[in-house]
Order: structure tokens, then sequence, then C-alpha cells
């Protein structure tokens, strides 16, 4: 400290305005200045607005990245890296839209989070709020070995790995479920990730997935059709294909089989997508991200100031018991998180509601919203 400026701030206060008033004669700017700037930014990480190589501004994120930022400057170009700072951008930018149409005394949590096998995540989590009974926005950086339950699904999955192989692996990932309190709003689920894999012989393989999906408790068309377009503009940036392809994806994979029914009116979903380049898949997972805020957030302003009765609430608890069988019989993201060593529960079962129902032979009226939403349900729709 010094006169009750750390060092950061007396740095910038003084070595800032010289440079800015010197800029048209920079060479005469005493070599000293540069140098003291120079040592003091390696040494401890700063990242300045004024210094020519600042390319991560923190301010941006809900915390410090998981991994150091001097590594993360060096290796700007590693799809590693590239898409840390993606999930990272993310998460802030979704959180402070959730934040912004919830009640000002209700605020995330933010939990930043190490993992001894290596890497971490920051979870941050929204609960009893006027608008989001719970709202959880996660992100994971890890690394490590994987188990051998982990290792025996990737090569269900088709990976050249085999039992008894010794296998590297990265994963980066968003995820987010948004579970509102009033049953006039959709719940929202998102997650973009990244795998690297390596074997002891060296073979190296990598892909992508993720995905954006709706589960409604009543149904409104001119919602789905809205969310649809969303998506549906953000595949067509990238390939025309790829909307009707990952829909119907979608449509599959969320199905609760035992139920015969559909967990919502789906999205988009894919999964190992390595194709037709690492940037180029990049660059479409970045677009399906950017779009969740337009695709969701007008949904809840359209909402959330309606009113609605006690057998609508009922009728929501029960729609997400569903959503709880789901996640923890069939999702593959759950089970992967939980056989992998070091794992967070907490973050892993964020996206079950804060409330939930099982109602024994629960029976539907005649005619009624509710039988509307579960026709779609058990027979998907197309959109748009």
């Amino acid at each position: 400290m010094f006169f009750g400026l750390n060092s950061r701030k007396l740095i910038a206060y003084t070595a800032y305005p010289v440079l800015k008033s010197y800029k048209k004669h920079i060479r005469y700017v005493s070599g000293a200045v540069f140098s003291a700037c120079f040592i003091y930014y390696k040494t401890n990480y700063v990242m300045m607005a004024w210094t020519s190589s600042s390319k991560i501004d923190t301010t941006k994120f809900m915390a410090e990245p998981v991994t150091d930022i001097e590594i993360l400057q060096k290796n700007m170009k590693d799809m590693k890296t590239k898409m840390e700072l993606l999930i990272l951008k993310i998460q802030f930018e979704f959180c402070k839209a959730l934040k912004e149409e919830e009640d000002s005394n209700v605020n995330f949590v933010v939990d930043r989070w190490t993992r001894n096998e290596g890497g971490g995540g920051i979870t941050c989590v929204m609960q009893n709020g006027k608008v989001f009974e719970k709202a959880g926005v996660n992100i994971s950086v890890v690394k490590g070995v994987l188990p051998p339950p982990a290792v025996s699904q990737m090569k269900a999955r088709g990976k050249n790995v085999k039992e008894g192989d010794v296998v590297k692996f990265f994963a980066a990932g968003v995820s987010s479920v948004v579970h509102p309190k009033s049953p006039k709003i959709p719940t929202i689920h998102f997650n973009y990730r990244y795998f690297e894999t390596e074997t002891e012989n060296g073979d190296k393989e990598w892909w992508f997935g993720g995905g954006t999906d709706l589960t409604p408790y009543y149904l409104n068309e001119e919602d789905a059709k809205h969310f649809h377009r969303v998506l549906k503009e953000a595949c067509d940036k990238h390939n025309t294909s790829y909307y009707l392809d990952y829909k119907k994806w979608c449509d599959q994979y969320f199905l609760i089989s035992h139920r015969g029914e559909c967990r919502g009116i789906g999205g988009i979903f894919f999964d190992d997508l390595n194709t037709p380049s690492q940037s180029k898949v990049f660059n479409f997972i970045t677009s399906c991200a950017n779009a969740v805020i337009p695709s969701y957030i007008p949904l809840v302003k359209k909402h959330k100031n309606q009113t609605y009765t006690n057998e609508e609430r009922e009728w929501q608890l029960l729609r997400r018991g569903r959503y709880v069988e789901f996640n923890l019989i069939y999702d593959r993201g759950t089970k992967f998180g939980l056989y992998t060593p070091g794992a967070r529960h907490e973050s892993i079962l964020m996206s079950l509601p804060l409330y939930a129902k099982w109602e024994y032979m629960h029976k539907l009226r005649e005619n009624s919203e509710e039988k509307k939403l579960m026709a779609v349900l058990r027979n998907p729709r197309d959109w748009v």
C-alpha cells in the first residue's frame, strides 16, 4: 500500500497519464516506466486496459476463470482456452439477463470450486425468487483420468477406447436449468460442452455436444414457435440441415421411455460432433449458445406478471416430477458427472427443481389445457 493506494492503482494513476500525455513522443518516455509496468504485469497477472497485450477482461465473468489467467493468455489459440472463455461469457450474460427479470433483493450465489483431480468450476444459483424458484447456471473445466465406468460409456458411444485403457481427458462446458415460480413460464435447459481424450498410445479425439430445450407446463403455440424459430436461425447460419436433424435428435433424446412421453417440446440436441472442422463446430455452438437469451427471455417477460391458480401450480409440480425422472434415469451428462472422480454432486444435481410432486395414478380431465400439452408431449410437432 502507498498513501492508501495498492500497487495496482498506483501504477494506473501514475504510469498511464505519462504514457497518454506523451503518446505523440513515445520514444522519449523513460524506459524505466515501461520496465516497471511490464515487471508488475508479469508478476501479478493484472489485466489493465492500457496494456497492449491485454486480451481477457475478467470483469465480464461471474468469477475468476478456472484456469490460471497466465496460462489462458499464453494459449489463446488452443480450443481448450477458447471454450473456457466462451462458457465464462455465456454464464455471465445469462445470469445478468435472468437477474434483470428478478426482484432486486434476490441474487445469485456464486460458488467457485476446485477439484483435487484437476480443474474446477463456477456454480451460480438463485433460489426462492419472485420470478425464478430455482435458476442455476454452471460452468466446469475439468481434467484427469477417466474411471472405468466412464471409459465404458465412451466405448459404448463408439469412441476409440478399450476396456482397461488409461484415458486422459479434458472437458469444459456450460449448463443451465431455470425453474420459474409461475406455471405460465416454461422451464429452459441448455448445455454446451467440449471434450478431448488421449489414450496411452497417444490416440487423441475431440468432439462437441449440447443443445437447448424448452419444458412448458401449459402449451402456448406462439411461445413454441418463437423458441424454435430463434434456434433454427442460429443453426441456419452454419448449415440448413442442422435444425431439422438436431430437432429430431432432441425429441428422441428427451423421451421418458417408461412414460411414453417427451420431457418438453424439444429444441435442438447433438453430441459427438467433430466435423467439418474444430473451428467451424466451435463457431456453430457459439451461435447456439448466444441464441439462448433471445429464445427464452422474451417468454419470461411475456408471462411473469400473469396470475395462476392453485390447480395450475399443482400441475406444474407434477410435471417437475417427470423432469426429475428423466434427469436421474436417462440423462447421459448426469450419469457421466456422477461417475467422474471428484464429482461435485451439488453442482451436478443443480438441475433438479426446488419443489416437485408425484401423485399416484393422476388422471387428466377431458378437453383440459393439461391434456392439450400431453398430446404434444406424446406426439412431437414441427414448430417452424
